[in-house]
C-alpha cells in the first residue's frame, strides 16, 4: 500500500478552518448560555420543545423527534428524560403499533417553549442572521447545504432532508 502526502492546508484554507472552528464553538456556546441564564434549558432541549410545539398534536416519535432536533438517539432520549423531569414533555407509547414511544409537550412545555422562544429567537438574530445582508445569508445557506450533504448523506437529520428540498 503507498503512503500518500498528507493534503495540508494552505494559508487560505487554515483561517478558513481556523475560523470555522471558532463558529463552532463559540455560537453553540452562545445560544447555550442565553437559553439556560433565561429559560434552564440546553440549546438541544429548546429545539426539543419547538419541535414538539410544531406538531398540531404536540407529539413525535422519538426517533423523529431525535431527528427533527439534530441528536442521535441516545442523545434525544437522554434530552427527554431531563425535560420529564421538568413537567415539560412525557412519553407515551404509539397508539399505531404499541412499539414505539412518542414524546408528548405538556401544557407546561408549551408554557416554556412559547416563554423561552422570543429570547432565543432574538439571541440567533443578533448573533447570526443581523451581522448578514440578504446576499450573505443566501451564501451561507448554499455553504451549509453543501456542508450538510457531506457529513449527513443520508439525510438522518431534518435539518439536512430539508435542505434537499429547497
Amino acid at each position: 500500500m503507498t503512503e500518500q502526502t498528507p493534503r495540508w492546508l494552505n494559508p487560505d484554507e487554515r483561517r478558513v478552518w481556523l475560523r470555522l472552528s471558532a463558529l463552532m464553538e463559540l455560537l453553540p456556546a452562545a445560544l447555550d448560555a442565553q437559553l439556560q441564564r433565561d429559560a434552564d434549558l440546553t440549546k438541544t432541549g429548546y429545539l426539543t420543545l419547538a419541535m414538539l410545539s410544531e406538531e398540531p398534536t404536540r407529539s413525535l416519535r422519538m426517533s423523529e423527534l431525535g431527528a427533527r432536533s439534530n441528536a442521535s438517539p441516545s442523545r434525544i432520549s437522554h434530552v427527554v428524560s431531563r425535560l420529564e423531569r421538568g413537567g415539560w414533555v412525557r412519553r407515551e407509547k404509539s397508539p399505531d403499533d404499541g412499539r414505539g414511544q412518542l414524546a408528548v409537550l405538556t401544557d407546561a412545555g408549551w408554557d416554556k417553549v412559547v416563554a423561552s422562544a422570543p429570547g432565543h429567537v432574538e439571541r440567533v438574530r443578533q448573533l447570526v442572521l443581523d451581522p448578514l445582508e440578504a446576499d450573505d445569508l443566501a451564501r451561507l445557506d448554499a455553504v451549509v447545504v453543501k456542508l450538510l450533504d457531506v457529513l449527513d448523506p443520508d439525510a438522518r437529520f431534518a435539518a439536512t432532508a430539508l435542505a434537499r428540498q429547497v
